[in-house]
């Protein structure tokens, strides 16, 4: 089958799509997603229909989803389809008449037999179907694609309202969908487009707002009281924050996440700025800042020396006519919010950490896998031993106590009221009783990294209870068969795991995970917690797969080597900083002038040897030079390359592994392998394994894509 243009397509250059989908207050973290699935959902349905456009742009408010598509095409580009079918000598007999094979192609088609043509071809004369599609107007298919667009975005939560069943993340109250000044009947969720919008819910006067096109529908919203372009309104909340920070002589706590929610949170902003009770600066300042951020989305100021300043700065959807008594009304809020902040931390002071220990027994961690206390426990012992493994002995002890104190502020009343203080008021808890620093810094740091792209713990103690922490979740989770498939991660799993990987390998650790994971099991066993061992098995398989994407996605390096090094890898060994630089080492070695060669000639040795597993070699059938001369560097080499892998010195086990390349050629054009006399092949063969063995120390150079290069 080809298909190609008939003609190029008639495209008016000021003509415009204008589609939003009004509705209740969206959350302002599904607005930016949404957006951009509308984007690519319409580019996707407009490629698909033959719809050429040009400039596409989104615009997005807590009320509102805004596609606008500019250049849009009048009608579809028309294309030709042909449809090569059976020889012209097969399709018609001696007499020219047609045969069943011409008349069931053309059926098939949906032509006549007369209309078919005949093309030659470098095989023959054969028959050819054409069809001509000179395409439909756009105007007569926009209303199915729309209708397509909108039930195509989808949601993390999304709701029904009505008897329709549509699905959106809030009800849709109105559709504005015109093409070229014109509605588009597009109907969804009991509405149909037309020309009219809604403005700001307070600042309007919340009759229908009837639009022409693009920029009197931009016009029109911001005299309405909406600034629907998500760019100005960053612009203009970034610019007020920082005049108020000016105002303050204050510096403003950077947070690019509380700008995103200001910004999707509100139609017309206005940043102002309240003040709190200077007394309450004596709580702990991450307390403050989570108090005014996670439950009232305040921004927090900081003088010049570094401290939290008594004021904030809230971002509100209203003009400034009412400025002061919102202002009055959020700093009640916060007071109230500040003052349990205060209690709490007062009561949980109370109590030591090491007294709420046992209190963990009540709170299960899983059904399957007991309590908090019996997780702890474990920790105890894991933690102090990854630090003995990981060569950092000295910090034993400290990892030790800081385990058993780890999950103890979780039964606080602070943490209970802001669960994102866990391991923030552990720190501050165990510190006001006198706990070492280094230990109060790996309890606040073992939460560490809490996202991908988060910052790892600082000290060394932090990252060995961070790492104790996912991999004994990791393995508690895997052997209990509880593995997330497909989109399925209810217990983040995966980011444990990309953790993990990150631990070790931008902390510059070796650690073989196979024994931890080991170690892991027995603690589980050991409570009676029975799990099956195979599961370590899988949980090395999904371990491997994060540490393939980092190799690949972060540290850039080719699919090929990361491949081979890993199929490479021995059984009962998974190190992933030992793996990293031996990719590492190997791409390096992958650009050296004889690398292609020499992995050629390994191909050799493997592809002959691909069944075969015996590697004693008789010395006394080594008749030919080349063959004492291999049998000697693989000796030479063997001697070296063991050694060197041992001790981490993977280039230098490369460059051992390269003083093989000459006697292998020299082998292969010297004698034949597969020999009549079978001692002498099976001796030849036997020299062969020994060569793949060696090689596969290091990796399975049969992954690595060599020819061309």
């Amino acid at each position: 089958m080809r298909q190609g243009d008939a003609s190029a397509s008639r495209v008016q250059p000021d003509s415009e799509l204008l589609l939003e989908i009004g509705s209740e207050e969206l959350p302002s973290q599904v607005v930016a997603p949404a957006l951009g699935e509308l984007s690519a959902q319409a580019s996707r349905l407009f490629a698909a229909a033959r719809l050429r456009h040009g400039a596409m742009t989104t615009l997005g408010s807590p009320r509102r989803l805004t596609l606008i598509v500019h250049g849009l095409a009048a009608e579809q580009e028309p294309i030709v389809t042909e449809v090569v079918g059976p020889s012209r000598a097969v399709a018609f007999d001696p007499d020219g008449k047609p045969t069943r094979a011409a008349l069931g192609f053309a059926a098939g088609q949906g032509v006549s037999v007369e209309s078919l043509e005949t093309r030659t071809t470098p095989k023959g004369h054969y028959l050819v179907s054409i069809k001509r599609d000179a395409g439909q107007k756009t105007g007569i298919l926009l209303p199915d694609l729309l209708q397509r667009l909108l039930e195509g975005v989808t949601f993390p939560k999304a709701m029904r309202w009505n008897e329709t069943g549509a699905r959106f993340a809030r009800p849709v109250r109105w559709l504005l969908s015109l093409y070229n000044g014109k509605p588009v009947p597009v109907a969804f969720a009991g509405l149909k487009g037309g020309s009219s919008t809604f403005g700001h819910r307070f600042l309007s006067t919340g009759k229908p707002l009837r639009v022409k096109d693009v920029k009197s529908y931009l016009s029109i919203l911001e005299n309405a009281g909406v600034i629907v372009d998500q760019n100005r309104r960053r612009e203009i909340i970034t610019s007020q924050l920082d005049e108020i920070a000016r105002q303050k002589r204050a510096k403003l706590l950077s947070d690019e996440g509380l700008v995103d929610q200001a910004v999707f949170t509100v139609e017309a902003p206005h940043a102002l700025a309240g003040t709190f009770d200077s007394r309450y600066l004596e709580l702990p300042q991450d307390v403050l800042i989570t108090a005014m951020r996670e439950h009232q989305g305040y921004f927090s100021l900081l003088t010049s020396e570094g401290g939290l300043s008594p004021h904030f700065i809230a971002v509100i959807n209203m003009g400034t006519k009412y400025a002061d008594v919102i202002r009055a009304g959020n700093e009640r809020v916060l007071a109230a919010r500040l003052a349990d902040a205060k209690f709490f931390y007062d009561e949980d002071r109370k109590m030591s950490l090491e007294a709420r220990v046992e209190q963990l027994t009540g709170v299960t961690f899983h059904q399957k896998l007991g309590t908090l206390h019996q997780k702890v426990q474990r920790l105890v012992t894991l933690a102090p031993q990854l630090a003995r493994s990981l060569g950092v002995s000295e910090e034993a002890e400290t990892c030790g106590r800081a385990a058993r104190l780890c999950k103890a502020d979780l039964v606080t009343g602070m943490v209970g009221e802001f669960p994102t203080l866990q391991g923030i008021m552990g720190r501050e808890y165990a510190m006001y009783h006198g706990e070492p620093e280094s230990v109060g810094n790996a309890i606040a740091d073992h939460y560490l990294p809490r996202f991908a792209d988060d910052r790892l713990p600082q000290e060394s103690a932090g990252r060995i209870l961070s790492l104790a922490d996912r991999l004994d979740t990791l393995t508690a989770f895997f052997v209990m068969g509880l593995i997330p498939s497909g989109s399925q991660d209810p217990f983040a799993l995966r980011r444990h795991a990309s953790a993990v990987i990150r631990l070790l390998l931008e902390g510059g650790r070796s650690l073989n995970l196979s024994t931890v994971m080991h170690e892991a099991f027995a603690a589980l066993t050991a409570q009676g917690i029975a799990g099956d061992e195979k599961g370590i098995l899988e949980l090395e398989r999904f371990l491997t797969e994060r540490l393939r994407y980092y190799l690949r996605e972060v540290m850039k390096l080719r699919e090929d080597v990361i491949d081979a090094v890993l199929a490479g890898r021995p059984s009962d060994t998974f190190d992933p900083h030992a793996l990293r630089s031996r990719s590492e080492a190997l791409q390096a070695f992958a650009g050296r002038s004889e690398f292609e060669s020499l992995v050629t000639g390994f191909k050799r040795a493997e592809n002959i040897t691909k069944t075969i597993q015996d590697e004693c070699v008789d010395g006394g059938l080594l008749k030919e030079t080349v063959e004492v001369e291999l049998a000697a560097a693989l000796r030479a080499a063997a001697s070296k390359v063991t050694g060197l892998l041992a001790d981490g010195r993977f280039a230098e086990a490369l460059d051992a592994l390269t003083a093989l390349k000459a006697p292998i050629d020299a082998f292969f054009n010297g004698v034949m392998v597969m020999a009549d006399e079978p001692a002498l092949r099976r001796n030849r063969l036997a020299l062969l394994v020994q060569v793949r063995n060696l090689f596969r120390q290091y990796a399975d150079f049969s992954k690595i894509q060599a020819e061309g290069r």
